[in-house]
């Protein structure tokens, strides 16, 4: 088994580790059917989350228990993205088009009043969703967010690229133990990180950073949460950017976390900070 058939087959495997029962539906949009996994009280407050690129929905392996506990969790594939989402109609163009498909999807599911998180390519999403569409979101998480506040180190964009022109399972590997510093803990996180390099995507749109104007007029209250030890970008011009361009924002570290490894690795820390945030 090779290719799309055996990343959707450690996609399931990931997934099967959620710690609380999943249901799974596709959500019809303009742009194509969405995957989401549903888990938690049908009475919590909805909470969508939303991965970064090339890791799906079953990222948040090691966050849902927690999540969960006072929440209806959402937490779909994003569309043009690797996953079970299928982008087979109106084509994605940019960051107004993923804002359509987010609202779609907040229609199809009732989730008006939903806190929103994402992670790095799925935090740039979260944030221009909240800066078009506030009056949907309760709260707004931002993990690690890339391309909202400074731009990404070229450093980072230079190790990625062997990976993105020709990827295979060792590249993914060596470029996530660059970025980590080790290998993922959990078996079946790191056969699902190599088998993506088999996977289908079909559009992941390139990230405007925001105007200054409108990250200064955001209302909804926030979190920007960021890995201490990220090489995606300069974590401290990060941070000063955040504080700056957003002031009514919460900013926050995780000393030992690198981009990659933030959801997944070691995640009580992170799980307390959002579960607290969130409340």
């Amino acid at each position: 088994m090779g290719g799309e058939a055996a990343f959707l087959s450690a996609y399931d495997t990931v997934l099967r580790q959620w710690p609380l029962e999943v249901e799974s539906v596709d959500v019809p949009s303009p742009h194509g059917s969405t995957r989401v996994h549903i888990s938690g009280p049908r009475n919590g407050t909805p909470l969508v989350l939303l991965p970064g690129g090339g890791t799906t929905s079953v990222v948040w392996f090691a966050n849902v228990g927690a999540l969960a506990a006072g929440h209806r969790v959402y937490a779909p594939d994003l569309m043009g993205d690797i996953g079970r989402s299928v982008h087979d109609g109106v084509p994605l163009r940019g960051a107004e088009d993923l804002v359509t498909w987010l609202d779609t999807l907040f229609d199809e599911l009732s989730l008006d009043g939903a806190h929103l998180c994402g992670h790095s390519y799925g935090a740039w999403i979260a944030l221009n969703y909240a800066l078009r569409a506030p009056h949907r979101i309760g709260r707004l998480a931002l993990l690690d967010p890339t391309n909202c506040f400074a731009g990404m180190s070229l450093g980072y964009l230079l190790h990625a690229l062997p990976m993105l022109l020709s990827p295979s399972a060792e590249r993914m590997e060596a470029f996530y133990r660059w970025e980590t510093g080790g290998t993922p803990e959990d078996p079946a996180w790191q056969a699902f990180l190599g088998s993506t390099a088999g996977a289908r995507r079909s559009k992941v749109v390139a990230m405007r950073r925001p105007r200054p104007g409108e990250l200064r007029a955001c209302t909804v209250p926030a979190l920007v949460l960021l890995a201490g030890r990220s090489r995606a970008h300069n974590v401290r011009r990060v941070a000063t950017e955040a504080r700056r361009l957003m002031p009514g924002a919460s900013v926050d570290l995780l000393p030992n976390a690198s981009h990659h490894s933030l959801p997944t690795e070691q995640p009580a820390e992170l799980n307390r900070l959002l579960t607290r945030f969130l409340a």
